[in-house]
């Protein structure tokens, strides 16, 4: 499983691109959308095109810029494009499931690119399977992909009600046929999607901040349940499904999602900031430095900082040029990662009492790390502070999120996680908090993982997998030489 060798973070599933572009070719500007949202993918990714009578597709593992040359994008002509960087929750790390996934319809060939997990997938599968399909991963973006072909030739509309219909789950997806780009989202609105202009064309993606890089600027969010429709007549929003009470993903806001990405109309970074400045009114401390865990801990940090007149001070570097790999992500890789990664400023911190502000705590491995490297740079206090709440709960929404099992928040109290750590002391902000910061909870959050209420059920046999899926992940290792897939 591709993971970055100093991070126990939790991991997004995907993130999902497409553009309707006219004049510039799309593959180009789908490449550098793309690229903009490499944090919500790193194992594969892959661009399909069409020139409004073919569908060409290019995908491979590794990051965006190992996959595609040059040469590369230069077979992919055509006006029309989406893309996808892929992070597996469901599904090996195989160039099988690597996406979008290609299909045939009766209306033509389709790709199919998706952000999200669903939850009914044992139950699709089977019901495919006894319809007469074939299938040929064990992704769940094919089911998806499959349920659309069929109903393609009566319309976009159409197609999506009936993956809504049959479809549990959290997805944003993003499909190409030869004439059109359709995307959509589930009807809790568990993953992000927005939709956007560029010069004379039309955007879709998972985040904001793919926008400017190419040019293009965001209009509105997808509402759950919505379509999007993309063509040469313009750009087009039905419902496809009733909405159920909102679910935004409050991870999302925390620390998955860019700072500089907008969702719910709020600055992400702002939202960070104000995370912080709630956690220093919640669990105040005596000390002299304020210092982020790079770089996500830095807007916390800075609104902990304000809030309690604590001075801001950096007490690490993040190395720009240690790269995500193939290997196996067990605890000494991690703690040696680590090391790697962050270097502390030990003038900053030697003597000194300080408060230390991360994003999340999953297993522990790297904070206890962090932890353990500012006493060894002779900090005199180390009080760790934690902008979400205790994380106790798995994700089967799309997140890679641990088992209960391996979450310590699920098996050890605040005090016994403290002494792990070895912090001199620990507080994590409230989930109220962290609702508040992001806009208040009428504006409709999945707070599953600290809270253990999933909006969407959650089969049995779901968790189940989940348990086998990182028994094979920590058994297996890939190679970045994999292939690239030419279809």
């Amino acid at each position: 499983m591709l993971r970055e060798a100093d991070d126990e973070s939790p991991r997004e599933k995907c993130g999902v691109f497409g553009v309707f572009s006219p004049s510039d070719p799309a593959a180009n500007i789908a490449f550098f959308g793309l690229f903009a949202l490499q944090h919500r993918g790193q194992e594969s990714a892959g661009i399909a095109v069409s020139d409004g009578a073919e569908v060409r597709m290019h995908k491979g593992m590794g990051l965006v810029s190992q996959v595609f040359r040059p040469e590369d994008l230069a077979e992919l002509p055509g006006h029309l494009a989406v893309g996808h960087n892929r992070y597996s929750t469901t599904g090996a790390s195989v160039l099988r499931n690597a996406q979008p996934v290609y299909c045939q319809s009766l209306v033509g060939e389709i790709a199919v690119a998706h952000n999200g997990n669903l939850t009914n997938t044992a139950t699709l599968r089977a019901e495919l399977r006894a319809e007469g399909e074939v299938l040929n991963s064990n992704s769940d973006t094919e089911l998806m992909a499959r349920i659309l072909v069929r109903r393609m030739h009566e319309g976009p509309e159409a197609a999506v009600a009936e993956v809504m219909r049959r479809c549990e789950g959290a997805y944003s997806v993003a499909v190409l046929t030869p004439r059109q780009i359709l995307a959509f989202r589930d009807p809790y609105g568990l993953r992000p999607l927005s939709a956007g202009t560029r010069k004379d064309g039309y955007m879709v993606a998972s985040e904001t901040c793919a926008f400017g890089p190419v040019g293009g600027v965001p209009t509105r969010e997808l509402a759950p349940g919505e379509l999007c429709v993309i063509d040469k007549d313009g750009m087009r929003f039905s419902s496809c499904a009733a909405p159920r009470q909102r679910a935004m993903c409050l991870f999302e806001f925390i620390y998955f999602a860019r700072p500089d990405s907008e969702m719910y109309g709020e600055l992400l970074y702002s939202v960070r900031e104000r995370m912080g400045e709630r956690l220093a009114l919640e669990s105040p401390v005596e000390a002299d430095i304020v210092v982020p865990v790079p770089d996500s801990g830095v807007p916390a940090a800075l609104g902990f900082s304000r809030q309690s007149g604590i001075a801001y001070r950096e007490g690490m570097m993040k190395s720009r040029y240690i790269h995500r790999t193939f290997i196996q992500p067990d605890q000494s890789v991690r703690e040696q990662g680590v090391r790697q990664k962050l270097t502390p400023l030990v003038p900053h911190l030697e003597g000194k009492r300080v408060v230390l502000v991360d994003d999340s705590i999953v297993r522990g491995t790297t904070t206890r790390q962090i932890v353990k490297m500012m006493f060894d740079s002779r900090a005199a206090e180390v009080h760790v502070r934690i902008t979400a709440p205790p994380v106790k709960y798995p994700c089967f929404y799309g997140i890679d999120m641990a088992t209960k099992q391996q979450l310590i928040a699920a098996r050890r109290t605040v005090p016994e996680i403290r002494d792990h750590l070895g912090a001199t002391s620990l507080a994590y902000l409230s989930l109220e908090g962290a609702l508040w910061a992001a806009g208040g909870a009428e504006q409709g959050f999945c707070t599953a993982c600290f809270s253990g209420r999933y909006p969407i059920p959650i089969p049995a046999e779901l968790e189940e997998q989940a348990q086998a899926d990182v028994r094979l992940g920590e058994m297996q290792t890939y190679s970045p030489d994999q292939p690239a897939l030419i279809e």
